[in-house]
């Protein structure tokens, strides 16, 4: 018996497969083999070149950025070392600017 694999939407177990999607016995949730491969994509955290971002990888800042609540302004050049990436969502990282830890846009950071 072949394994179905985790429900995509609450990460439940107790999926099947009926032919033509998978189904999720807790959630009730459907979904196909592309949804599948479009949540697999959607989780890899990118920089503005397209390259893949981890855990305590070092990066550059790309454009002069305004840190909100603060007078502090994140020059063009600055090396964000360190990073953590948020698990929330991956447009975003943590990152020890000038002493601060600030949060950071992927799309004004390049590896």
């Amino acid at each position: 018996m072949t394994q179905t694999p985790k429900c995509i939407k609450c990460q439940s177990g107790v999926t099947y497969f009926d032919g033509s999607l998978f189904h999720c016995t807790e959630c009730f949730h459907e979904w196909t083999q592309a949804d599948i491969d479009l949540a697999e994509d959607s989780a890899k955290v990118i920089d503005s070149n397209g390259n893949e971002l981890f855990d305590g990888d070092d990066v550059t800042v790309i454009k002069d950025l305004k840190v909100k609540g603060s007078s502090m302004v994140v020059k063009r050049g600055t090396r964000a070392r360190g990073i953590r990436l948020s698990e929330d969502d991956p447009t975003h990282v943590q990152a020890k600017v000038d002493g601060q830890v600030i949060f950071l846009k992927t799309e004004f950071l390049k590896k």
